[in-house]
């Protein structure tokens, strides 16, 4: 009996799932060229059910739906189409308008809700799934560069930095990066890493890029630009694919190496409840190496004229190379002697060259993973668990050159959303793993083996045994032996006695003897939106809020939190209002956000544009806008307290100030009898910001008393005008994107340097005035950079002009070019560097074929640069203009589900410094093979 009610059972269950079944075939088409269109999407709407097109444009999608209902079809960088589906077995067939434009295509970012980039109230770029296809750069964050408006500054071949329009710096901390709504940034250092836990390229969905100030919408730090990078969703994207990519990078300093670019991505659809996906990318290489050994003066950076001779270090007395570091310590050897046949110079010690001090291996490897609800089993509410993990070795130019080794990062999001909300927490943690400073590497290496006064006392011995015994000697080899005497015992790279003290050195946080900086800083966001247009129907409302929880925890190797962790919070609160009038023609946006920082007053960004759609379809599009954008000052800005070896940073929030002392520094013989101090001394934060000189009034040979304030938020307003046009050429359309600018700043953070004397009152009229003037002539004072704001009159503006078409049956073509230009008043504040670092004048070309001839592709970019003053704490200089020249080919095997591309980038060979002090760039030959991608 039982197995008679388990056969009826199996049976009905069978028939209702056989007549539940309902099969669906068809073709997708590209209607511009006629062939198939593989990579389309296909889905039930409102569901998660779905599939794709293969090479031939074919799909076959089975469901439990009955008829009708409908599905969409979709891919990127067309129109999509809806089907209704009437029956079973129904074959479909459609073709797929391409965008006339890119200005066609959807962005979210620009108003928090979706909109064709024509549309858009201010200037966005975009690059999605399909660009990173045809970019011919070694990777999608290479590629870019080549979007309007776009800097890519490269530190190292791992570690890129984006920037827009303006104060360029590798620590951009004036430009925000978020991946799935989370801040990329590092914590501690406030900046994000490049593409170091980013996301692999084959789950990429789509960059949007908004330059300018963007604080209305996405608050503090936003204020030179956004960066919204958007992973595909398994719900939409299935199926395993990989890439793998492999060639050379070429430069004369390291020579040829191979390089290495590994991914996989996979992604499942259980039902129309539950998805989930993972990838993982591997990367790894060779660094481009730093060879510059100009020497300089130190701090500041300017250039002695005259290089060092190649393989005597010895040809220098008083030597400060770029890219060598240890040699930084240095004494006035009569002043240290108190003889007077020893001469009135400097001599510093035989430093390393950083080649010996970096193992020069690029590597990172990015894990993600993610789980996906849908409750309601449609897109209409989603539930995701989203964790991120990265690991990485990369090169950072800061005030110093960092190796960042075994550098490791985590993120871990959950987050609600629906179709008219969202609401997320994520946590970002990090460990510094075992990087350190190279510059307290050679300097504490060169301790290792014999210290300082040992050093000196020997050079200085030598030095007058020679002129003793020779008094005709020349001076050159009187220096020449006594440097040799001096360095008698020296740790050679490649050595084992030189290995084991760089172990130990790099292994040491305490930079009195070692390199190494500690880090597990992290840090507690979270954040919402609810659009109320679905409520509302005269006009489109948005509310939003954030709070964010920072807990520093550098262990006293770059914050002052050497005793506790330091932890302090922000909020902010937002909303928008979008009308549309004049038969929609007219669009009204308003936005307005209030921001607080526990050590800051609250500000307000408002946000205003106006947008008119000409044209009988609309496609001619102006638009007028003015934003303000404000940036509170970073964690560093307030609570760094560094040492560098060539100067000490200090953050100026007020308990800082207090919280900082620094390490025992050296006072000359003549000091110690002026001030009654014993050999070595210790100066707090308090003592440099109440009582020091400016270093520009120095440099001038006027000394006189610094004068500034704690640091408090900057502020720019920003006035902005723009056309983007879809313009008839024959069977094609010319897209036009036009933007002009103009910047207006406030209190920009900037940093100060100043000169602390170790005795007496800088600027007092009496005896201790005195005593302070006599500590700058003995050199008994120390350098130190502050962050606080410029009184500065500054600005900046700038025209950025994109035009894209088809010509000649397919060819893309696009041509854009920017300009941008800063101006302040020096003489309203003469200690202040900008650090604009922006070249005036960039053009870039783009053009390609997606489909020559039948599964074969290519595409070519060309940009040029004119030349620009690099200004920054490690070395300012003119970064020289260039020409960069990038392509690729690709070709498709449909029967394996594959592309094969080469390509190249930076063609020419002609090597080129993204700034002063770092390794030349040289050309990057690749070869991939991508799978089901």
């Amino acid at each position: 009996m039982i197995k008679k009610l388990l056969l009826v059972a199996f049976a009905l269950f069978g028939g209702a799932m056989m007549v539940a079944q309902t099969t669906i075939t068809g073709t997708v088409n590209d209607a511009s060229l006629g062939g198939p269109l593989p990579g389309a999407n296909i889905k039930v709407s409102r569901k998660a059910v779905g599939t794709n097109t293969d090479f031939d444009g074919k799909f076959t999608l089975q469901v439990t739906d009955t008829p009708p209902f409908t599905i969409e079809i979709s891919s990127l960088g067309y129109h999509s189409k809806t089907v209704e589906i009437t029956k079973n077995n129904q074959d479909v067939t459609v073709d797929l308008e391409e965008n006339a434009t890119s200005l066609d295509e959807v962005v979210v970012s620009a108003s928090r809700t979706p909109e064709r980039v024509m549309e858009s109230p201010v200037t966005i770029e975009r690059f999605d799934s399909r660009a990173i296809k045809n970019t011919t750069a070694p990777s999608f964050y290479d590629g870019l560069e080549n979007l309007k408006g776009v800097d890519i500054n490269t530190s190292s071949l791992t570690f890129k930095s984006v920037n827009t329009r303006g104060f360029a710096a590798f620590a951009n901390e004036r430009f925000v990066q978020l991946v799935d709504g989370m801040d990329n940034a590092s914590p501690a250092l406030n900046f994000a890493l490049g593409n170091l836990l980013g996301l692999s390229e084959l789950d990429v969905k789509s960059v949007e890029i908004l330059p300018g100030a963007s604080s209305a919408l996405y608050g503090a730090n936003a204020f030179n630009g956004i960066m919204l990078m958007t992973s595909k969703s398994p719900f939409n994207d299935q199926g395993i694919s990989a890439v793998i990519k492999t060639g050379l990078t070429s430069q004369q300093a390291a020579g040829d190496n191979e390089f290495y670019d590994a991914s996989i991505r996979m992604a499942h659809t259980f039902d129309d409840y539950f998805a989930a996906k993972a990838s993982l990318s591997y990367v790894k290489g060779e660094e481009w190496h730093a060879t510059d050994y100009r020497n300089t003066t130190g701090v500041g950076g300017t250039y002695i004229p005259g290089f060092r001779e190649v393989g005597n270090p010895d040809s220098a007395i008083d030597y400060d190379g770029v890219n060598v570091y240890g040699d930084e310590v240095g004494t006035n050897i009569r002043t240290a002697s108190g003889l007077g046949i020893i001469p009135d110079v400097r001599v510093t010690r035989t430093g390393y060259n950083e080649v010996d001090l970096m193992s020069n291996e690029a590597k990172s490897m990015k894990f993600g993973a993610s789980l996906h609800y849908r409750p309601l089993g449609n897109d209409r509410v989603e539930i995701i668990w989203n964790s991120k993990y990265g690991r990485g070795n990369t090169i950072y130019q800061g005030q110093n050159r960092y190796n960042i080794a075994n550098f490791f990062m985590e993120q871990h999001k959950l987050e609600v959303r629906g179709k008219n909300f969202f609401v997320r927490g994520y946590y970002t943690g990090e460990d510094a793993g075992d990087s350190y400073d190279t510059r307290f590497a050679g300097i504490n290496i060169n301790r290792q083996w014999k210290s300082d006064e040992d050093w000196f006392g020997d050079y200085i011995q030598t030095y007058a045994g020679a002129v003793l015994t020779n008094p005709t000697i020349d001076p050159k080899t009187a220096h020449f032996l006594a440097r040799q005497a001096a360095d008698t015992g020296r740790l050679l790279p490649g050595t084992a006695g030189f290995k084991a003290a760089f172990d130990k050195v790099t292994n040491d946080p305490d930079l009195k003897t070692g390199a190494k900086f500690k880090d597990n800083t992290n840090l507690y966001h979270a954040d919402g939106n609810l659009n109320l247009r679905d409520y509302i129907d005269w006009a489109e409302i948005q509310f939003g809020a954030s709070y964010r929880q920072y807990n520093l925890n550098s262990y006293g190797t770059i914050y002052t939190d050497s005793n506790d962790p330091i932890t302090y919070d922000e909020y902010g609160v937002y909303t928008q209002l979008q009308k549309k009038m004049m038969d929609e023609r007219l669009k009204l946006t308003a936005s307005a956000r209030y921001d607080k920082a526990i050590n800051f007053d609250g500000n307000v960004s408002p946000r205003v544009s106006l947008a008119y759609a000409a044209g009988e379809s609309k496609n001619h599009n102006f638009r007028l806008s003015f934003q303000t954008g404000f940036r509170n000052p970073t964690t560093q800005d307030q609570y760094i307290g560094l040492d560098t070896g060539g100067g000490t940073l200090i953050g100026t929030a007020e308990d800082n100030l207090d919280r900082f002392t620094s390490l025992p520094i050296n006072v000359s013989p003549s000091g110690q009898a002026l001030s009654g101090l014993g050999a070595t001394t210790t100066y707090t934060g308090r003592d440099a910001f109440e009582n020091a000189f400016s270093a520009k009034s120095i440099e001038a040979g006027n000394p006189t008393k610094s004068n500034f304030d704690l640091v408090k938020p900057e502020k720019v307003t920003s006035f902005e005008v723009g056309y983007r046009g879809a313009l008839p050429t024959g069977d094609n359309k010319l897209g036009v994107d036009f933007s002009a600018y103009y910047n207006d700043y406030k209190d920009f953070i900037s940093i100060k340097n100043i000169a602390v004397p170790f005795y007496g009152v800088a600027g007092d009229p009496g005896v201790q005035g005195q005593l302070a003037l006599a500590a700058l002539q003995n050199g008994d004072y120390a350098g130190v950079g502050f962050r606080t704001n410029s009184t500065a009159d500054i600005s900046s503006y700038g025209i950025g002009l994109g035009l894209d078409t088809k010509v000649f049956n397919g060819f893309n073509v696009g041509l854009n070019y920017t300009w941008s230009k800063f101006d302040f008043d020096q003489a309203s504040d003469p200690d202040f560097e900008a650090g604009f670092n922006t070249p005036e004048h960039k053009v870039k070309l783009q053009f390609g074929h997606t489909d020559l001839f039948e599964n074969f592709g290519f595409n070519i970019n060309l940009r040029w640069q004119d030349e620009y003053y690099w200004e920054s704490s490690f070395l300012e200089g003119k970064v020289d203009a260039r020409t960069t020249l990038d392509a690729q080919m690709n070709y498709k095997i449909p029967s394996i589900k594959s592309v094969f591309k080469v390509g190249g980038a930076n063609l020419t060979g002609q090597e080129y410094f993204s700034a002063p002090g770092i390794g030349a760039v040289g050309s990057q030959f690749y070869i991939s093979w991508t799978i089901n991608n």
